[in-house]
């Protein structure tokens, strides 16, 4: 099987949500076909992320810290930016096209025998698929730690029949109410559902309704809970001086040691992303993976890659500054809104360009970001899921009156029109959806 028709056939299972069955959610189902793979989930040990907001970037650098430390490290994200490989890491680097069309095979002719057999009653989805394929890959490289960031929520999610040496639980929001619950306590119950019995779990405090269910689930579980809190900076209201716009810099002790913690990831809700990961590393180094010290911390950290998390690309010929950055829910806007504020000081004219999915809280996340624009341009990326320019702006009704805002069929259509209204002096933030900044990479020929 080629390359090709790999992806063509994991994509024809329906892109992440898009044709989502119900049946989706069901780990008997998941434990079927890696048991019929000769349960690869067992073979690594690895650390299992989930949460809302963060859990990507905190997983990134986690895995950079490790990889600072000696260790061979693998990692397994989603979604991806520009190629699907990219949600299949060992030590740095993408999964091949050759070993990726092999695992496909693999896993889709056992999919399909046991499905023929009645062993499973449908063909496991395009993240299931992903999954066992990615547990495959780890299995084979024999890896001394995999970093595995949940796809969504966390009881029932695919990754979830690891026995991991650790669990993280990053920052909880509203975000995929349809399938985790219409309020912060169901999400966090979902996401609380990797807390393992008198297992370890590194988080933070944060709204009182997801602390109260974490923190019972911890106490049920008899587990042990990592408070990240000693590793965030103070930060006064008002003052940031150790940030610039391209990096954070600052002191932390460390094990007893101060180091100089400078990350690329900027922006004060990375701080307990930041935090969440430093903990996590002490906690494995404590528990005998003796490679982890202060020094590999800080090195992991400054060489930490996580791209479309407010990266800002400088302006070249005509062509004005940059900014690519996630926000495809509420708390994810603020946060680009805040950070922008913080980096850009004097009032630069923005031009964003905004597509999402149809999903997605549409209506919160346009009326936080497009007020701080003097021009906005929406579009849509290809992805059945997308929501349409004249559907993001219906939901913006209620602050696009009196703004300049316009639509583009695609979104190299729209960086165009960008890059014609913002001028060399302007300032353009693509952002919303993963996959219009993905697209926006592809034709701006940024590399991953």
């Amino acid at each position: 099987m080629s390359y090709e028709t790999a992806v063509a056939q994991i994509y024809a299972l329906g892109h992440e949500l898009a044709q989502a069955p119900p049946h989706k959610f069901d780990l008997a189902h998941m434990r079927v076909l890696l048991a019929a793979l000769g349960h690869p989930e067992n073979r690594f040990p690895s650390v299992l992320i989930a949460g809302t907001n963060g859990k990507g970037s905190t997983a990134a650098t986690l895995a950079s810290i490790l990889q600072a430390s000696g260790l061979k490290t693998g990692l397994y994200t989603s979604p991806h930016l520009v190629r699907i490989n990219e949600r299949i890491r060992l030590h740095g680097e993408p999964i091949g096209d050759d070993d990726f069309a092999l695992l496909h095979d693999v896993v889709d002719r056992t999919a399909e025998r046991l499905v023929s057999e009645g062993d499973l009653p449908w063909h496991p989805s395009f993240f299931e698929m992903l999954t066992a394929m990615a547990f495959e890959y780890f299995a084979r490289s024999n890896p001394d730690m995999v970093v595995l960031e949940v796809g969504m929520g966390g009881r029932l999610d695919a990754t979830n029949v690891v026995d991991p040496r650790l669990s993280i639980i990053t920052d909880i929001a509203l975000d995929h109410q349809k399938y985790l619950g219409e309020t912060i306590a169901e999400i966090a119950r979902e996401k609380a559902g990797i807390i393992r019995p008198d297992g370890v779990v590194v988080t933070l405090p944060q709204l009182p309704e997801a602390n109260e269910v974490i923190g019972n689930a911890i106490f049920n579980a008899g587990a042990q809970a990592v408070n990240a809190v000693p590793y965030v900076p103070p930060v006064s209201p008002g003052s940031d001086p150790f940030a610039s716009a391209q990096e954070q810099r600052y002191p932390l002790d460390v094990d007893g040691q101060t180091i100089m913690v400078e990350s690329p990831l900027v922006g004060r809700h990375q701080l307990r992303n930041l935090a969440l990961a430093i903990a996590a590393a002490e906690e494995l180094h404590h528990r005998g993976i003796t490679q982890i010290t202060p020094e590999t911390i800080a090195q992991g950290i400054r060489q930490t890659q996580w791209p479309a998390r407010f990266q800002m690309l400088p302006a070249t010929g005509d062509s004005p500054e940059c900014v690519l950055d996630v926000a495809h829910n509420p708390a994810g806007a603020w946060a680009l809104r805040s950070t922008l504020s913080a980096a850009y000081p004097d009032g630069r004219e923005i031009t964003i360009v905004f597509g999402v999915m149809r999903d997605k809280a549409v209506r919160e996340i346009t009326e936080i970001l497009f007020p701080i624009a003097q021009h906005v341009i929406v579009t849509h990326a290809n992805n059945p899921r997308s929501a349409s320019p004249d559907e993001i702006r219906q939901a913006a009704a209620r602050v696009a009156y009196g703004m300049d805002i316009r639509e583009a069929d695609n979104v190299t259509s729209a960086l165009k029109q960008a890059k014609q209204i913002a001028g060399p002096s302007g300032l353009i933030v693509v952002t919303g959806s993963i996959y219009v900044v993905g697209e926006a990479m592809r034709t701006l020929g940024v590399s991953i």
